[in-house]
């Protein structure tokens, strides 16, 4: 599985999550069973992360939503923003710009049309904001 598609699984289970009370090992055994849920390590490692680090997350990109509260950003948008800035943060190995340039095309391919611009801008400035 390509990270991409990886990156799509985790979208799938984040947003998933947004709408459950379920833990997260529930909805990832729910989407194997239902879904036929492809994991893999950096899957599950990721939206664990996610989720441990929530708080921090949603917090970096609450600051760069000049405007904008986190329960008025469309969930995929914030979903994928999550994903980006969890990856920004503690996936070393992968570089900031190629986490961004994954988190657009992800939001253009499930968001609205004014979404990749949005997150785009969010997520520039939450670059910023780290490397600074």
């Amino acid at each position: 599985m390509t990270r991409s598609e990886q990156r799509q699984q985790i979208l799938a289970l984040t947003f998933e999550k947004s709408f459950k009370d379920e833990t997260l090992p529930e909805i990832i055994e729910n989407a194997i069973e239902s879904r036929n849920l492809k994991t893999s390590a950096f899957v599950e490692r990721s939206v664990n992360g996610i989720f441990d680090h929530l708080e921090q997350i949603d917090e970096l990109i609450s600051d760069c939503s000049i405007g904008w509260k986190l329960n008025r950003i469309p969930r995929v948008s914030l979903a994928v923003m999550r994903i980006c800035v969890y990856e920004m943060l503690f996936e070393s190995d992968i570089p900031v710009s190629a986490s961004i340039n994954e988190a657009v095309e992800l939001v253009k391919k499930y968001g609205g049309d004014g979404d990749p611009a949005y997150v785009n801008g969010v997520l520039g400035a939450v670059a910023k904001k780290i490397t600074s």
